[in-house]
């Protein structure tokens, strides 16, 4: 009854729980104005009191009594992890009890959902309304580490100091947000691979693994190498490890790489983000890769060969060093009489021969012999077998004939040794026609392929004068023969020369416009329009000059002056042929002297002059000096009277222009 006394009491009647711990049934509120029925009633709560729910509160008394509850059966709330002591948490809304009565002194406490007690429930009361503050604890509570467990699930009750029947429940759900204070780590540190020397370029060759168990950008990292690597490259973001380079075994057969991890996230307390260092060793093997690969040639040999090739055997290995040598080509089938043998030739070159003299008449459509290359690598590779059809014809009595009456072909003169001029063939051909040339002296440039008939070239041109080449060929056999007539075409493989290295002249500056100072002259001694030569002046100033561009005659095309231009010409003439597919030029220099002529007439400075004298003017004393100026400066001015000194009363220095007394004036004359 004290506790009743003071204030209206609400109490639930009955409560459930669901699975997940939620308020499933709330009790009916009930009430009793009558003392009696209160108390009996108060006392039935503590005998069957029900276990709390979030969001319910127990409240006796009257239903119109005060409301004492949280805003919300659940809160949702945030703290990042490795947080310091006593950090808040974050939620969107507030959370708390509405102060129904503003004399409650409301008290929050986590009653489960924390065994491991990192959190703290305090209140603040703003107003009519109770904060629920949730924080984490101080002192030697252990840190909050989103890895471990990320999301806490705590009950807090409510309750008055004062009023025991004055309690409530609610759920805090905290999510522990990532912070980036793991370092990504690889898993295993250790990888190893064997690759082959001639692995391609942006091979993949490893992949090496590391894990980050941050999440979202603070678990994402990039992989790089510790040190510079011209060989290989890791992708940043797969750990894929290719080649970029060309491997040589014999420079390096082993590499050991280092590859780390840097996290891309922000450093949590200044770590630099490296992880442990993953090592990845390469090793470098030249591995016997490629099998042999045969190309066999045919031959028919004439059945009067005392040492007959049947076929030519060439065997390429693509692998390097000793695993692409070719150890051996041996026949595997079709010689159960062991007729046949192979002959190594050169390297990589093998001929099938016999080892008797054959019955061809047993094998009048030949027989096939199957072959078998090896290598030497190791472990050794075979070829892919190969069967090959051999067979000797006999004479044929077939009358044949050459294709031509005459061969004549064209070459040009600075076709080098070994080009082909021609090939003549009989008609029909036999299977063992053979070709020779006539030994003369025409023959000794020339050379021919017996099996094929083709001609082909033994010696240069370009020093010989001779034009025509006279040819014969014969087919050993049928005895039949062939002029092959061969005209060398000339090919313009000479430069003009000119006949001086260089040329120089004095022209006189007073020449006429057209006039030829000077005539260049080059020789080219190849034929036709390779030896045809044109000239040009090559200058980057104007020049008062132009050339023949035919016959090289340089001739003037303006007035020349000595005393307003340059008193020589310096230039170069350019001797152009006319040669296919590409024309030769040679250049000499051309220096023109202009030779100064007295073409301009002096002229006084000063002209129709008066001046006054005394009579009393002294004898001998300078009246004045004349002055006068010849641009062409071939000599000094010379200076005399032309008139007007009849009674020599005045003299004029020749040379220097100075004009004096030479006579008194006092008797002279006055109209004088």
């Amino acid at each position: 009854s004290a506790a009743l006394a003071p204030h209206k009491v609400y109490a639930a009647s009955s409560a459930g729980w669901s699975d997940d711990g939620m308020d499933v049934n709330m009790g009916q509120r009930a009430g009793m104005r009558a003392p009696l029925l209160g108390l009996v009633l108060l006392l039935l709560l503590l005998l069957f009191k029900p276990p709390p729910c979030c969001g319910q509160n127990t409240q006796g008394g009257l239903q119109d009594g005060p409301h004492f509850g949280f805003t919300q059966a659940v809160y949702h709330a945030m703290v990042y992890e490795n947080s310091a002591a006593r950090t808040y948490t974050m939620s969107k809304v507030k959370m708390g009890i509405h102060l129904a009565q503003r004399s409650w002194d409301v008290r929050y406490r986590i009653t489960s959902g924390d065994d491991e007690g990192f959190f703290k429930a305090e209140e603040y009361v703003l107003g009519d309304f109770c904060f629920l503050r949730m924080r984490t604890k101080g002192g030697n509570a252990a840190i909050l580490n989103r890895e471990i467990q990320d999301n806490y699930v705590l009950t807090v009750k409510a309750s008055v100091k004062g009023e025991p029947l004055l309690e409530t429940w609610t759920k805090v759900s905290i999510q522990v947000m990532d912070m980036n204070d793991l370092r990504p780590l690889f898993s295993p540190t250790t990888y190893s691979v064997t690759i082959a020397e001639s692995t391609p370029l942006r091979t993949s060759i490893a992949q090496v693994t590391a894990t980050d168990a941050d999440i979202g950008s603070n678990g994402e990292f990039y992989y790089f190498f510790k040190d510079k690597m011209e060989l290989f490259a890791v992708h940043p973001t797969s750990g894929v490890v290719s080649l970029s380079g060309k491997l040589n075994i014999d420079e390096q057969n082993r590499y050991d790489l280092e590859i780390l991890a840097v996290d891309r996230g922000m450093k949590l307390y200044g770590n630099n983000g490296v992880s442990s260092t993953a090592k990845l060793f390469v090793h470098v093997e030249r591995v016997n890769e490629h099998a042999p690969v045969m190309n066999v040639v045919t031959h028919s040999p004439s059945w009067l060969d005392k040492n007959p090739v049947y076929a030519m055997v060439t065997v390429e290995d693509l692998d390097e060093g000793l695993n692409g040598e070719v150890d051996s080509v041996v026949i595997v089938g079709g010689d159960p009489l062991e007729q046949f043998f192979i002959e190594r030739f050169v390297e990589g070159e093998f001929a099938i021969k016999a080892s008797e003299s054959v019955n061809w008449e047993t094998y009048p459509y030949g027989c096939n012999l199957t072959l078998q290359a090896k290598d030497k690598g190791v472990p050794q590779k075979f070829s892919a077998i190969k069967v090959v059809h051999i067979m000797v014809k006999k004479r044929q009595t077939v009358e044949a004939t050459f294709e031509k009456e005459l061969y004549d072909v064209s070459l040009s003169q600075i076709s080098p040794p070994g080009t082909t001029v021609e090939a003549v063939k009989i008609k029909p051909e036999p299977d063992d026609a053979e070709y020779i040339l006539t030994p003369s002296a025409d023959s000794a440039f020339f050379q021919m392929n017996t099996l094929t008939g083709i001609i082909s070239t033994t010696h240069w041109f370009t020093q010989l004068t001779q034009d025509v080449f006279n040819l014969e060929v014969m087919e050993i056999d049928s005895e039949l023969k062939v002029k092959v007539r061969v005209n060398i075409e000339d090919a313009n493989d000479n430069t003009p020369t000119f006949d001086q290295s260089s040329y120089e002249v004095l022209v006189n500056e007073s020449v006429l416009v057209g006039t030829n100072v000077l005539t260049v002259s080059a020789v080219d001694v190849d034929k036709g329009e390779n030896g045809y030569i044109t000239y040009s002046i090559s200058s980057l100033q104007p020049l008062p000059f132009k050339i023949n561009q035919f016959s090289g005659i340089i001739s003037t095309t303006k007035e020349l002056d000595f005393e307003s231009s340059s008193e020589s010409y310096v230039f170069v003439v350019r001797a152009s042929d006319w040669g296919s597919p590409y024309r030769r030029e040679s250049e000499v220099n051309v220096t023109i002297h202009l030779e100064n002529v007295n073409d301009n007439r002096p002229l006084f400075e000063k002209v129709a002059c008066q001046g006054v004298i005394s009579r009393d003017f002294p004898v001998g004393d300078v009246i004045t000096t004349m002055s006068a100026i010849d641009i062409d400066e071939l000599e000094l001015v010379k200076y005399k009277i032309i008139s007007g000194n009849e009674w020599g009363y005045f003299d004029l220095n020749a040379d220097s222009g100075v004009l004096s007394l030479q006579h008194s004036l006092d008797a002279a004359s006055p109209k004088n």
